[in-house]
């Protein structure tokens, strides 16, 4: 289901029902425009006297009449000057005064004499405005005289103000109007209507608004019609109200259709079947902001084309404006509700992008600038951003004070900082928030503190270790040399034979003993001074490991030591030099004979750790590991402080030297009295290993 309904296929489907239905509804509603003059309110109404059409009759006509009475009422009474409308007539006799002031080059002032001046000169003028607003007038009368003489027939009028009466027939008694099956009586500002349905018609305001307010008491109008009109117009209106409840349906219809497709267009818009990410099309590359002008602008244009061809051409022409510019609109929307659900409808503005690059740039000039390179750009941004908050000026100003306070205080920090650690506080650290210059030069400082305490640190550590060394190396050395030159005094003194052989194999073991430190000791300053030639080969690590487990076998079940060695099921290659790695391997190995538990497990794996391979040793030590793994890796160290065991305590520290030549690491763990040596060597490449 979710590959349908999120297909392209489907999608371009919806996409066309969405832009044919809404043709149609303009269409439909253009269509409703031209034959029923856009009156949708007919589907609510129950009665023809309920509607406007009803209204259109009668109220046009009383307005017609309410004018001509309360109004133009005769020619004569037009001709006296009765309906001429006096500001009109003075706004345009001022009009003429100013042409006579500045013709005369006067200036206005209140004076009997220039006023009587100005009207003999310009009486003919003045004559003619007066001529011209009568003239008007009585053509709207003779317009209004031929529109009411002009009623269809079947409506019967009579209007009188006690002088002027208007008539169409000889009807003049209000009893006579009121023999017909519908009828309005108006006398003065009382109403009298029939059927009663009419009021409650919400349209009789247009008849009867002009009659409410300020009609003269012996004012009467009289309308009826006769039972031929009405029912021809109650025909008529009942197949109206049929043809626009007919077009409301489709409309109806019209509209869900096109709103499911639409809603569905809004869910699967930018959703593929195989993942829930948005995917934008390469429309979303235009931003937000453009996108929203345009479809304003495309907008407004079909408004302006519709409107164009709904009053000066033909409405034939609405469907081929309206559905490439709704598609357009479509696409566009589209577009904007894609990043509304990608989150990126306020990133992807051209406003975003060109205000976040300027404040970008603004801020890598400032932090990577020197001090000179932003104190210019704050005098030049400043003022302007003054002149752009003029209205906040207060607020700009406490933030700038705010500012400066702030850069005040990092300043003064920085400087109790420095005296403290020129005191001697290395360990002190200067405390600057924020990425600015203040922070740039304390983190520099304190970088400089730290850097000097760590070089007090390790030349502390450096003084104790030779200390230790000088101890350690005497001590080691001493013990078998004061052994032979007593047992040297011893043999010269002594003349029985079976003593002398057995002084003479205590001299060859002492003397053993002080070779194998020595040469320990020249191996170890060789292989830290990196003079050993490494010659980087291709290795099986899982046979070299075999080989030399084989080598030491014997050595080892002197003291009851079990090995567990699974090789991996692949062959797994390491690029080292094979003699300084097995020399490594077999100082671990001679390490454990030395130190691990007598009858206990030796643990030995081989795993894939990204680009390097980790050989791992693990072992229980006979001794309390009582000192840190660090200082285990420092020469002459043992783990059995007493320095009772053979060891020289620089085997781990020649295999780490002899690793680190090779592009390896070593390091060692220790987790109660398990110990753990660990051996990083770098993989092979897959061409090599072929």
């Amino acid at each position: 289901m979710k590959k349908f309904s999120h297909s392209i296929v489907l999608k371009c489907i919806a996409f066309v029902v969405l832009i044919a239905y809404f043709t149609l509804i303009i269409q439909t509603i253009v269509h409703v425009e031209e034959e029923n003059k856009g009156d949708y309110e007919i589907v609510l109404q129950d009665n023809y006297f309920h509607g406007t059409d009803f209204m259109h009759e009668s109220g046009f006509l009383v307005d017609d009449l309410v004018e001509l009475l309360q109004v133009y009422k005769s020619e004569e009474h037009i001709l006296d000057g009765g309906t001429l409308n006096k500001d009109e007539y003075r706004f345009q006799l001022n009009e003429l005064y100013d042409e006579y002031l500045d013709l005369a080059d006067l200036e206005y002032m209140e004076d009997p004499e220039q006023d009587e001046a100005f009207t003999k000169q310009y009486k003919d003028e003045i004559a003619h405005i007066k001529e011209s607003m009568i003239q008007s007038d009585l053509s709207t009368f003779h317009s209004l005289q031929n529109r009411i003489e002009q009623t269809t027939s079947g409506k019967f009028f009579y209007a009188s103000n006690g002088k002027e009466t208007f008539s169409n027939s000889k009807l003049k008694d209000k009893k006579q109007f009121k023999e017909f099956p519908a009828y309005l009586i108006f006398e003065g500002q009382r109403r009298d209507v029939f059927p009663s349905e009419i009021d409650d018609d919400g349209y009789m305001y247009w008849v009867d608004g002009n009659l409410s307010n300020g009609a003269p008491k012996d004012q009467v109008i009289y309308l009826a019609f006769t039972q031929d009109f009405l029912d021809q117009h109650i025909f008529e209106w009942k197949e109206h109200k049929a043809e626009v409840t007919n077009v409301v349906y489709r409309l109806l219809a019209y509209a869900a259709v096109g709103l499911f497709a639409f809603i569905y267009l809004i869910v699967v818009s930018g959703r593929k079947p195989e993942d829930k990410a948005i995917h934008l099309h390469p429309i979303d590359r235009l931003f937000v902001d453009v996108n929203i002008l345009l479809c304003i602008s495309l907008s407004v244009f079909w408004f302006f084309l519709f409107d164009m061809v709904y009053f000066q051409m033909s409405t034939k022409w609405a469907a081929p404006i309206t559905v490439p510019l709704t598609a357009a609109v479509a696409i566009l929307l589209f577009s904007l509700i894609r990043h509304l659900k990608n989150g990126t409808w306020y990133k992807h503005t051209l406003i975003y992008q060109v205000v976040g690059h300027l404040f970008r740039f603004i801020g890598e000039v400032y932090k990577s600038g020197n001090v000179g390179v932003k104190t210019v750009i704050l005098v030049i941004v400043y003022p302007l951003l003054i002149a752009a908050t003029f209205f906040i000026f207060p607020i700009t100003i406490g933030a700038a004070a705010w500012f400066t306070l702030k850069k005040v205080k990092e300043f003064n920090a920085i400087q109790t900082g420095v005296a403290r650690i020129k005191e001697g506080e290395l360990r002190h650290q200067i405390a600057v928030e924020g990425n600015g210059e203040f922070a740039t030069l304390a983190t520099n400082i304190n970088s400089i503190a730290d850097g000097l305490q760590h070089a007090v640190d390790g030349e502390l550590k450096s003084e104790r270790l030779k200390t230790e060394l000088i101890t350690n190396v005497s001590h080691d050395i001493r013990t078998p040399l004061t052994s032979i030159i007593t047992y040297v005094d011893l043999l010269k003194q002594e003349t029985d034979p079976e003593k002398m052989k057995g002084y003479i194999e205590i001299l060859d073991q002492k003397s053993k003993r002080l070779k194998y430190l020595t040469d320990d000791l020249f191996e170890a300053a060789k292989a830290t001074s990196g003079n050993i030639p490494v010659a980087l080969e291709q290795i099986d690590l899982a046979s070299l490991v075999t080989q030399g487990l084989g080598e030491v076998s014997e050595k080892m079940a002197e003291k009851h030591l079990e090995f567990r060695f699974q090789p991996p099921k692949q062959k797994i290659f390491i690029k080292a030099d094979g003699k300084l790695l097995w020399r490594s391997i077999e100082n671990v190995l001679s390490n454990i004979y030395k130190y691990a538990l007598e009858g206990s497990r030796v643990y030995i794996e081989i795993t894939e750790v990204e680009k390097d391979v980790l050989l791992t040793f693990k072992n229980i030590s006979a001794y309390e590991l009582n000192i840190s793994a660090d200082e285990l890796m420092e020469r002459f160290k043992r783990g059995d402080e007493s320095r009772t065991s053979q060891g020289s305590g620089l085997g781990l520290s020649i295999a780490r030297s002899l690793i680190d030549m090779q592009r390896g690491r070593f390091m060692i763990d220790i987790d109660g009295d398990l110990f753990k040596s660990m051996i990083y060597m770098p993989k092979a490449e897959v061409d090599e290993e072929n």
